[in-house]
């Protein structure tokens, strides 16, 4: 979640994979960023439209201009189009949007946190990028439509040590981008060139936003010790673990309002965490009602992310914990399904991070999997499936642990 860090704007890049979430994501995105946050920084999407999947159009480049423009409209989203062919002229219109949307956004953000307590939504800048698939690259290979089209998508020449016609084709492709003006006869980089590469932290891989882990600051915990549940005999006692849970949850928000929050998909009431709303709310910046004010638990800085979307959600934490701040994120076992292939990549990443002698380690990402236990007549069957564990044991044990803690007291340890 770059949005929460300080001195940030960074524009993300949608492309094919944009028609898995990209609508409910970007429609209540919108209602969940305060721009008058002093470390709140936008984060406006870059829908790069050029027609295809691995091998089939997409579903937004094949919808009318006027239509596109008010689908993001509706999900809040002020859209300027760069549309073209000619790299030259496309460079410039590129350039020049980008600069008036970051003039849009520090107008936004100057005007919203002069205003005081007022909150209204912005309609925040976004492009909408329209090229050719396959840019540049060869017209056509063997008589089949490449530039333009999905089969720009992988490998278009794919028998350049066989086949001398598709070697000339990558030859001509190649010194259609000029190397002589670009390197030395060594193959070393231009001096002049090599003297626009950003130094320090200016550098792309080097920002610190990056390397979250190195911007991490420990959590304050209090002791789980003064959360317990006295237990005068054993197996006496019908407690609800959750609920003790829920009060700890609340005073580790209330102990580190900048760097901790909480994820779920409109289950954290059901899952008796609600003692988190004594000292923050659900963030909310969409319309009020009167009716809200009576258990509707809605604020503008809250630090509660409730959304009926697994996956957002996910994504979110994911984002929050890779640039240094800690998360936790409670969902219903037979639902939290909807994330395993997230899960599984970012175990993955963890792996292969550690690995890395640079990357310094980032907080851990921590789920809470509900469940009823035992069946009950009003949604039992639907409710109950484990198989989330089969998931996370499938990962590296120096990546996950696995816990299933069968009181409240050994939930809280």
């Amino acid at each position: 979640m770059a949005c929460f860090s300080p001195s940030a704007s960074i524009f993300t890049i949608l492309t094919i994979q944009v028609t898995r979430s990209l609508p409910i994501r970007d429609q209540t995105r919108n209602y969940r960023r305060d721009a008058r946050t002093p470390n709140l920084q936008a984060v406006p999407p870059v829908l790069h439209l050029n027609g295809y999947k691995i091998a089939n159009p997409t579903i937004l480049a094949r919808i009318p201009h006027q239509e596109l423009e008010q689908l993001f409209r509706g999900y809040g989203y002020e859209p300027y189009f760069v549309e073209g062919s000619d790299p030259d002229s496309m460079h410039q219109a590129m350039a020049a949007t980008l600069e008036h949307c970051v003039r849009e956004i520090r107008r936004i953000q100057r005007e919203a946190r002069a205003s005081g307590s007022r909150v209204t939504r912005p309609c925040w800048p976004m492009v909408i990028l329209r090229s050719v698939k396959g840019w540049t690259g060869p017209t056509e290979v063997d008589g089949h439509k490449v530039e333009g089209f999905w089969r720009a998508h992988q490998v278009p020449l794919a028998e350049i040590h066989e086949n001398p016609a598709h070697l000339a084709l990558l030859d001509e492709w190649l010194r259609s981008y000029r190397p002589e003006e670009l390197f030395d006869p060594t193959g070393r980089l231009m001096p002049e060139l090599r003297e626009l590469a950003p130094q320090g932290a200016r550098r792309m891989g080097a920002n610190p936003h990056a390397n979250g882990g190195l911007l991490c600051k420990a959590l304050r915990l209090p002791d789980f010790r003064d959360y317990a549940v006295p237990v005068d005999k054993p197996a006496l006692a019908e407690i609800g673990p959750t609920q003790f849970l829920g009060h700890f949850l609340r005073d580790v928000a209330r102990d580190n309002p900048a760097n901790f929050r909480v994820f779920s998909p409109d289950e954290n009431a059901s899952n008796r965490l609600t003692a988190l709303y004594e000292v923050t709310k659900k963030v909310w910046l969409g319309e009020y009602f009167s009716e809200d004010a009576d258990g509707g638990e809605l604020a503008p800085d809250g630090r509660v992310m409730e959304m009926l979307s697994e996956h957002t959600l996910e994504g979110w934490l994911e984002g929050y914990l890779l640039t240094g701040r800690h998360g936790f994120f409670s969902t219903y076992e037979a639902f939290v399904h909807v994330i395993d292939s997230m899960f599984n990549q970012h175990a993955k990443w963890l792996e292969k991070s550690g690995e890395l002698s640079w990357r310094a380690d980032v907080p851990s990402l921590n789920l809470l999997i509900t469940s009823t236990v035992w069946r009950q007549d009003h949604n039992g069957f639907t409710h109950q499936d484990p198989g989330f564990l089969d998931v996370v044991a499938n990962k590296s044990p120096n990546v996950t642990r696995i816990y299933l803690p069968p009181d409240a007291n050994c939930l809280l340890s």
